[in-house]
């Protein structure tokens, strides 16, 4: 399970960020509200945890423009503004639940815990792109019937690319998104997973889906 925590305040984004990754969800970190919403666009998150006063662009105005544009990862609200109004104002903007601060951790994750039962689809263990399939289950890709299992690291690189089907996605959008935040390596292990991916589920005699885009990065199906 993959979460976005948008928060401004560095020390509880990181508190935060430490406490999901120790339940055991992949978590990214952002700062900056322009900035998370990039990558909240991008896709991919189970949850993102939204911080409604947040530099460059507010909370509020993210989640409405998530939801315009057809992004429906369950948004939970965080903020110090406890009046009706407030929390109104919030799950009318599009959240599903609202957290006020301060707040104890342990209520943070059973939100979330709740927000990921009420929007589980019984058919959402399975990604399709074209004749791929991934089980994330059993995470393991099926292709012409044949079944390869995947590393955690190809796993995540191919879940991201397929949630993100038929869009260019830059290899540093791909690090942001699918490596550890602490990760300060080169971009050329995007190149080095794309090639291991490509072995396992682009070989003869199938048609290519993982597809380069020359001086840009990746993209997944037509």
């Amino acid at each position: 399970m993959r979460i976005l925590v948008v928060e401004d305040e560095a020390r509880l984004r990181e508190l935060i960020g430490r406490t999901l990754e120790a339940d055991g969800y992949e978590v990214v970190l952002e700062g900056d509200g322009a900035r998370g919403l990039t990558h909240a666009e991008a896709g991919g998150f189970d949850v993102i945890v939204l911080d409604l006063m947040l530099p460059t662009m507010s909370g509020l105005e993210i989640s409405m423009r998530l939801r315009r544009r057809g992004v429906r990862s369950p948004i939970l609200m965080l903020t110090a503004r406890d009046t009706v109004d407030d929390r109104v104002a919030g799950l009318d903007a599009g959240a599903d639940d609202y957290l006020v601060k301060p707040f104890a951790f342990a209520e943070l994750t059973a939100r979330i815990r709740a927000l990921l039962r009420r929007n589980a689809d019984p058919g959402g263990r399975e990604l399709r792109v074209e004749d791929l399939v991934l089980d994330r289950a059993r995470r393991e890709a099926v292709r012409g019937g044949r079944r390869t299992e995947l590393t955690a690291r190809e796993f995540s690189l191919l879940e991201y690319l397929m949630r993100n089907a038929g869009r260019v996605l830059t290899r540093d959008q791909i690090i942001q998104a699918v490596w550890p935040r602490e990760f300060d390596g080169g971009a050329n292990v995007v190149d080095t997973y794309v090639h291991y991916l490509r072995e396992k589920i682009d070989a003869s005699p199938n048609r290519a889906l993982i597809k380069t885009v020359r001086g840009v990065g990746y993209k997944l199906g037509s």
